[in-house]
């Protein structure tokens, strides 16, 4: 184009291509900011995550299968029952290097891809929660199958509901990313994957929905709840579309308590069960912490991994060939259905089955394997609980002893006790089990192992790995009534209104504004221009400088405005937001003027809101 042509539509000059250029920027980064889609949207989104959730599980378990069957017995083939026990290998001795041939290929898989897929998965979901705004990288829910999946088919001692939570975890944060909802709603679509792990694993509904409750959510409402629900439910009827809709274990008829004596006495001895079973909890947290500990000190990952799998392997080959099953390695449900069944009834041969299974699991995860820890809790609680009954029963009690019960109970109560899920270690074995004449003496065990591992190990084991990097997680949901305060009830209607021509020295100098700390509204043509806090230290700054400053030359216009009846945390959300220093508090009309100002809310009166709300709490 010459010098001095004139600019056409379809070619715009240098000004207007820059202000095109600029706005296309402008479309671009609202695109990319989140944005809130609000309950229905979300729900919607939680319902993918169950069903992607529940065929991930159904995956999961096949490739458990396979992996299996074929370093065990050299077949190939998916169909794999955790219920039954493994037939014995033709590999002989040679089975010992199974677990280390899986702890080769999950070293690699952990530390080419996804360090945070190596241990069991729950402490990594609840610190992206809670410090990564729910953030976490699409390629975990990869490398967490194949891991987890080599680990539990080599033999490693632990379960399948940690990667299956971190999976889903992992999903409902990846969708969230991908849609760009806000940090808030991504938290509660990770929620929402984790109780969907949790449901298609063991087809627990409940128990899925409590989990995420118990551990998960920052909060809980109809917006939080309902999301989870749909994916729980959805995943759930996934799981039993595939794997039929029976228990996880099946397990006899048990005679419910009666309102007399003999109930009372079995009562007292489930409640002695849940405080051995917090102390075995709190040896469990522990354990598994120092065996990390000691493991450190090899530095090499891979042979750090492989020794400590060949000792597991060592202990399976052992108990083999001295008790007549491989026991400990993987999920450990043959062993678990067995004792539900009566099967197993020695003291002493469950008491070295618990001791065992505590050792393999420290020593798998310990060493750097990927694999969960609820299933390895139910394989110890139901050792020590039938251990226990065992025992009642060479005794000689006066009320009859059930192995069932009594290994039911220390279930519930160990994986409790370990991960302070009260709710869902009740429920979930319920679901599990199907008989509701189990559930009392559940609660008064869960309660009393809760309550004595937390005497010995204040956290628990998913929150104290947290804890030794610094990260600190909340143990009790509060209800924060202190947000749900109106502006008017949370406001200083003590301040001054004044016009920003108004000399400041003047100001000051009114008998009813010295020696006292004041909160200004400036205001400038019937609108509300800015805001002051008058403290001793500006008094000391500006009594020397020269008259003529007005109150419009010092207000701060970092305020924001708020309705009577707006909540607190509407309140603090425009606070930070707008990075105000103050709230100006306006009677509810359309457009606020000088005289509709109540008052004014600043960081502290919300923080002694907060001081005020926190005498409810117990503690």
């Amino acid at each position: 184009m010459s010098e001095g042509q004139p600019t056409t539509a379809a070619d715009p000059g240098p000004a207007q291509g820059s202000e095109n250029s600029a706005r296309q920027k402008t479309t671009r980064s609202a695109r990319r900011r989140p944005r809130r889609i609000g309950t229905v949207r979300l729900s919607i989104l939680a319902i993918v995550i169950g069903i992607v959730t529940g065929l991930g599980a159904l995956v999961f378990r096949d490739l458990i299968g396979f992996i299996h069957n074929l370093l065990f017995l050299g077949q190939v083939s998916l169909e794999y029952d955790a219920n039954v026990f493994t037939p014995a290998s033709p590999w002989g001795p040679w089975v010992i290097l199974v677990p280390v041939l899986g702890a080769l290929v999950v070293t690699f898989l952990v530390e080419k891809f996804a360090p945070e897929a190596r241990g069991h998965g729950v402490p990594e979901v609840m610190d992206a929660i809670y410090y990564k705004g729910g953030a976490i990288r699409p390629v975990v829910a990869v490398v967490k199958s194949l891991a987890s999946a080599v680990a539990i088919g080599s033999g490693s001692a632990v379960g399948r509901e940690g990667p299956i939570i971190q999976i889903g975890s992992a999903l409902g944060s990846t969708l969230g990313q991908l849609v760009r909802v806000l940090s808030a709603e991504r938290i509660i679509l990770v929620a929402a994957g984790a109780g969907a792990g949790i449901a298609a694993t063991f087809n627990t509904p409940i128990g899925g929905v409590l989990f995420a409750i118990e551990l998960l959510l920052p909060e809980v409402s109809i917006q939080s709840f309902l999301p989870v629900a749909l994916a729980t439910g959805t995943a759930t009827f996934v799981g039993q579309f595939f794997f039929g809709q029976q228990p996880a274990f099946d397990v006899p008829p048990l005679a419910p308590l009666h309102a007399d004596g003999s109930a009372v006495i079995s009562l007292c001895l489930y409640a002695l069960l849940g405080v051995i079973t917090g102390l075995a909890a709190a040896a469990f947290v522990l354990g598994l912490h120092k065996f990390e500990d000691l493991f450190e000190h090899i530095k090499n990952r891979y042979l750090r991994h492989a020794f400590g799998m060949l000792l597991v392997g060592i202990m399976i080959y052992v108990l083999f060939e001295k008790l007549g099953n491989y026991f400990v390695e993987g999920v450990g449900y043959a062993t678990i259905q067995s004792i539900l069944q009566g099967h197993f009834n020695v003291f002493w041969f469950l008491a070295i089955l618990f001791v065992c299974k505590l050792l393999a699991t420290c020593l798998s995860l310990g060493s750097g394997s990927s694999g969960g820890i609820f299933s390895p809790s139910l394989f110890m609680g139901a050792t020590i609980g039938a251990a226990f009954a065992a025992l009642l029963e060479s005794l000689h009690m006066p009320v009859p002893i059930s192995i069932a019960s009594f290994a039911m109970v220390g279930m519930g109560a160990m994986v409790g006790g370990a991960t302070g899920a009260v709710m869902t270690a009740v429920t979930m074995i319920f679901e599990m089990t199907r008989d509701y004449n189990i559930v009392m003496p559940m609660i008064l065990a869960v309660a009393l192992s809760v309550g004595v591992r937390r005497l010995v190990s204040a956290e628990s084991i998913y929150t104290l790995k947290l804890f030794r990097r610094g990260r600190f997680l909340p143990k009790a949901l509060h209800a924060n009534v202190f947000l749900e305060r109106r502006a008017h009830e949370l406001m200083d209607s003590d301040i001054a209104v004044a016009p920003a021509e108004t000399d400041f020295e003047e100001f000051l100098l009114r008998p009813e504004h010295q020696s006292r700390r004041l909160h200004i509204v400036v205001t400038h043509a019937d609108r509300i221009f800015g805001v002051l806090r008058i403290n001793t230290g500006l008094r000391r700054g500006l009594e020397h400088m020269h008259s003529g400053i007005t109150l419009g030359d010092v207000a701060d216009r970092k305020f924001t405005i708020v309705r009577a009846n707006a909540s607190g945390i509407t309140v603090i959300r425009r606070l930070a937001r707008r990075h105000a220093m103050m709230a100006v508090v306006v009677r509810d009309r359309r457009v606020p003027r000088p005289g509709d100002i109540l008052g004014v809310i600043t960081k502290e009166h919300v923080a002694d809101s907060v001081t005020d709300s926190v005498q409810i709490y117990p503690g």
